[in-house]
């Protein structure tokens, strides 16, 4: 396919490109050595398994696909004219491998660094088998998150709710103390830690898979210490304490990209892409975790869908999920019940929108994501059995 940015490629009477062993990619972004120019693989056409087996494909992060071709971005950001220049083409991974290395050495081991994240089966996270796709029940214990908020602040509602969560199929409890919905006002960590922590400790003691939802250290450290198996934060711990928190318990972290803070995030969020953009700032959170001692592994990234982006970035970024396990991490997607599916709509309230809850979620299990974060257990979960049973191993 040639180079879909290419003016010759709409061109009928420009020159055929050169052949060379990247084929019709030979004379696609030329300019993409150059400084500031940088290059994503996202993997397209998904295959089942079976085509890895047969030798057709590679596998994608360790699921249920595989995959042949991909979409190859180069991107140039901070050009003297302000503009960003983004060249994309589509073409098989062999052909992408040898146009890396006649561009240069690095873009070449970028790629090849990109594809080793890819492939790289994800092994157990916060004692959960990713082999199949995992539904994170979610547990409010607010009385103002944006969908269910005050139904479940007593501790004993909360409680009876996981309960039927973890009945109803849920494989991960998400317990938070704090709405981050737009327009939410902070609220302090001891009167987050009454809220959440009886709810942990009662389900961390029936060996529940309990992930606390909080962007503060001192409840990250408290909730660690009742049971919590992971970090849940949505502001990809921008809490200066919160990284050496993580890094000294060995607890799996989830980081999330927000731009800005719930209060204000939804006022004007804006992106040169919204895709590239969210990839670049948690590629640079995932290195910073690293540096700090967290092993990759206990990493695991989501986009921030709802927060600190319009409808037209969500839609942006979940088209382009697969983009996201180049990282090397487990890809979380959270996007139960959000405003962006009333957006796409009729302006259906939160707890009415269960349909585009499920057409969304499945198109992120089509694109290889290994989480999902929902209201509905139930109903996501025969959906994913039904999705399981029409993409086999």
């Amino acid at each position: 396919m040639p180079p879909v940015s290419s003016p010759a490629s709409k061109s009928p009477t420009a020159k055929p490109a050169a052949k060379s062993a990247c084929g019709s990619l030979a004379s696609f972004c030329p300019w993409a050595g150059e400084d500031g120019a940088r290059v994503y693989l996202r993997p397209v056409g998904l295959m089942p398994l079976a085509a890895w087996a047969k030798g057709a494909a590679v596998p994608l992060a360790g699921g249920r696909f595989s995959f042949a071709t991909a979409e190859l971005i180069v991107r140039q950001i901070d050009r003297p004219d302000g503009a960003d220049r983004i060249e994309r083409a589509f073409a098989p991974l062999s052909e992408i491998l040898a146009w890396g290395w006649e561009r240069s050495r690095g873009v070449a081991e970028t790629l090849d660094r990109q594809l080793g994240a890819l492939t790289r089966a994800r092994p157990v996270f916060a004692g959960v088998d990713l082999s199949r796709p995992r539904l994170m029940g979610i547990v409010n214990v607010t009385p103002d998150s944006f969908s269910d908020g005050g139904d479940f602040l007593d501790p004993a509602a909360a409680i009876a709710h996981g309960e039927a969560l973890v009945a109803a199929g849920a494989d991960i409890l998400d317990i938070g103390g704090e709405s981050t919905r737009p327009g939410a006002a902070p609220v302090p960590p001891d009167v987050e830690e009454a809220r959440v922590l009886p709810v942990i400790r009662h389900f961390a003691a029936k060996g529940v898979a309990v992930s606390v939802d909080t962007r503060h250290a001192r409840v990250m450290a408290a909730a660690i210490g009742a049971g919590a198996r992971l970090i849940n934060d949505v502001a990809g711990l921008a809490d200066p304490l919160a990284l050496p928190v993580v890094a000294k318990s060995g607890a799996p972290v989830a980081l999330m990209h927000m731009q800005g803070e719930p209060g204000t995030m939804q006022s004007d969020p804006q992106y040169r892409d919204a895709a590239l953009d969210v990839f670049d700032w948690l590629e640079a959170r995932v290195a910073a975790c690293v540096a700090a001692g967290v092993a990759l592994d206990k990493i695991a990234v989501d986009p921030g869908i709802g927060f600190g982006k319009t409808a037209a970035h969500n839609v942006e970024i979940l088209r382009h999920a697969a983009l996201y396990h180049a990282l090397g991490c487990p890809l979380l997607i959270a996007l139960s019940r959000k405003s962006f599916i009333g957006h796409l709509s009729r302006g259906e309230p939160p707890r009415a929108r269960l349909a585009g809850s499920l057409a969304a979620g499945l198109d992120s299990l089509n694109q290889g994501a290994q989480m999902l974060r929902v209201h509905d257990v139930a109903e996501t979960a025969q959906a994913r059995a039904v999705w399981e049973a029409l993409h086999p191993v």
